[in-house]
């Protein structure tokens, strides 16, 4: 009688594969009939027959193949521990079924991959069924690539033997299973030290594993494996593993990237090795200016702007769709790779921005709908902002600081830290577009970032504040005081993040850096100006930290009247005194050049102030310091002796 039911289930579920394949409409139905638990009931059976086990975990992988809703509905059934339990059967034929109707689980971008996870014992078991078959390598290795989304993960699957477990499989006779292999070895390697230090010492068949990966790059493999491997290398090189100036990376990795951005590519390969490329010599100059020079790349990427186009020789009308819904990635991939290109050197930038209507696309970028397309743009406008004569030039004549501007005023932190970098850059003292900027009211937007709970933001509100105070007038200097309020800037001057504090000193400095202005706002405010600094020089602070300090004490002993608050306060004079005598040059040369403004000859009451620090022992220090072995410190020691030789 068992024997009956068993094959009347059997012809029932094969029935319902055969319903449900390629139907969405159907898999639907039967998911809202409740079809899921009973399958997955019949699948956990050991007392079922291994046949009828095997045809649901193949229902279920159907299933699994429809819409985002049914994979939902399937991980809310607890799919992924009964498939897992399922692995641990002998028999290979029903491995498969699971391992297959899992891999389609774990791809799906709704499925939770830390369920991969929350048993220690998964991970070590499928390393082990790695040897089954080609079939179980291919879901295996596709389970972990989907799956390994954080340092972490990278760490459990490193820790269980990926690396050596895996190697074997790139040189494989199925090309899938080599497929799978190299894009294991992908997500592994990316951004993380220890995994690509260990790689690039693995032997594969008596082969490195990094000729293993220059192998696969070559013109005559599918581009899909040539990619892969390119990003391969290039997150060893990134991560300290491959030199930049290695043959691999200069005439293999940097040559196939540029190749894949070319327009005989599809949409998403161009944009990978678009992106990939910039990820590869973001920080590196020399391969900057390789790339800038290979195959044209800097007019090559222009075409990505006008794709798809009228006369696009696209016939599948499929793909062509596919492609107007796309190309906004075409253009965040330029953007990107714009940006790493122009990082550093002043001829590519020039010649990032003399490619055709390549400003009218930054600026219409800053606005498009797509978020990442905005970042990426703005990125690509930070990137050109280094450049003094970009800034004197394009950044003028298409007036960037208007979309700019508008881009500040309601964007995600992600954009607004860029675009508030960039903004620092057109506020620096020869941009033209520091007026008009001044003109548009931009003095609370910058204070109302230095309240920001990123630190990133902080940083780039103050520093903007910091550029826009250097050699400004006393109206702006006292809108930005009264804007950002003392009580704002003595809470950025205790700020935890020494970025923060270094640019409110320099920002404090510029205030400081006339006598007029300095005066009138050491009137209003000298006391706890001067008790920060106080807390500055006493804390465990950088010695960049403490000298921005000692050179707000110089700016306020050049003023008229606000020297007096040093000179009527002998702690502040002989914290002064320790530094002379420190050790680090630079904070000497600080307190000399201190001691040199309260003291010079020219300026009224000089007389008294000098024999005051003569009691204090400063004449006996500066003699001392004339001696120095460094010549600036000697130097100076020796100007502030003058005065009193004069």
């Amino acid at each position: 009688m068992q024997l009956f039911v068993t094959i009347d289930l059997c012809f029932v579920v094969f029935d319902m594969k055969n319903a449900v394949i390629g139907n969405n409409k159907q898999k639907a139905n039967l998911i809202v009939l409740g079809a899921v638990p009973r399958l997955l009931y019949l699948l956990q059976q050991t007392s079922s027959s291994l046949e009828l086990r095997t045809e649901c975990a193949v229902v279920l992988g159907s299933l699994a193949m429809g819409t985002e809703n049914n994979i939902k509905s399937l991980v809310d059934c607890h799919i992924i521990p009964a498939l897992l339990q399922g692995l641990l059967c002998p028999d290979l034929i029903f491995i498969e079924a699971c391992l297959r109707c899992l891999r389609t689980v774990f791809i799906s971008p709704v499925t939770p991959v830390q369920l991969l996870y929350t048993d220690p014992t998964v991970i070590p078991h499928l390393m082990s069924l790695l040897s089954h078959s080609h079939r179980t390598q291919e879901y295996t290795t596709q389970i972990f690539s989907h799956c390994c989304k954080t340092p972490e993960h990278q760490t459990v699957l490193f820790n269980h033997g990926a690396i050596q477990n895996i190697a074997p499989l790139l040189i494989s006779p199925s090309y899938k299973v080599r497929m799978q292999a190299l894009k294991c070895f992908s997500v592994l390697a990316y951004e993380n030290t220890q995994v690509s230090l260990t790689l690039v010492n693995v032997l594969v068949d008596g082969e490195l594993l990094s000729q293993v990966f220059v192998r696969m790059m070559q013109r005559d493999q599918p581009i899909e494996m040539q990619l892969t491997s390119a990003k391969c290398l290039t997150y060893m090189c990134r991560a300290g593993a491959i030199r930049t100036d290695d043959g691999c990376i200069v005439l293999k990795t940097l040559p196939c990237l540029v190749r894949m951005c070319s327009k005989e590519h599809l949409l998403e390969e161009r944009v990978e090795g678009a992106e990939t490329l910039a990820f590869l010599m973001e920080p590196d100059v020399e391969l900057q200016r390789i790339a800038s020079t290979t195959d044209h790349l800097v007019a090559m990427l222009a075409d990505y702007f006008k794709y798809p186009s009228s006369v696009s020789a696209i016939a599948d009308i499929k793909r062509l769709d596919h492609d107007l819904k796309h190309a906004h990635e075409l253009r965040q991939a330029a953007f990107k790779l714009y940006a790493s290109l122009g990082s550093n050197d002043e001829d590519i930038r020039k010649k990032i921005t003399e490619t055709e209507n390549m400003m009218d696309r930054i600026v219409s970028g800053l606005s498009e709908s797509s978020i990442k397309v905005r970042l990426a743009a703005v990125r690509c406008l930070h990137s050109l902002s280094r450049s003094v004569q970009q800034l004197r030039t394009s950044f003028h004549d298409h007036a960037v600081w208007k979309p700019l501007m508008k881009l500040l005023q309601n964007a995600p932190d992600e954009v607004l830290v860029m675009a508030s970098s960039t903004l620092c850059n057109l506020l620096l003292e020869f941009s033209p577009s520091k007026e008009p900027i001044l003109e548009s009211g931009v003095v609370e937007l910058l204070c109302s970032l230095t309240q920001s709970e990123s630190p990133a933001l902080r940083v780039n509100g103050i520093w903007a504040l910091m550029n826009m105070a250097f050699q400004a007038d006393q109206k702006v200097r006292v809108e930005i005081v009264q804007c950002l309020g003392t009580e704002q800037l003595f809470r950025l001057l205790s700020d935890p993040d020494g970025n923060v504090l270094m640019k409110t000193l320099g920002l404090l400095r510029n205030l400081l850096s006339t006598r007029p202005h300095m005066d009138q706002i050491m009137s209003s405010h000298g006391k706890q100006i001067m008790q920060a600094v106080t807390l500055i020089l006493e804390a465990e602070h950088s010695a960049e930290i403490k000298e921005q300090a000692l050179c707000i004490l110089a700016n306020i002993a050049d003023g008229n009247t606000a020297k007096e608050l040093i000179m009527t306060n002998d702690d502040m004079l002989q914290k002064i005194k320790y530094y002379m005598g420190h050790s680090n040059v630079k904070l000497q040369l600080a307190a000399t050049f201190c001691i040199t403004n309260l003291i010079w000859n020219e300026d009224d009451g000089s007389q008294e102030r000098q024999d005051k620090l003569k009691e204090l022992g400063f004449v006996d220090m500066l003699h001392k310091l004339s001696q120095a072995c460094d010549a600036n410190l000697s130097d100076s020691a020796k100007t502030a002796m003058q005065q009193y030789l004069a």
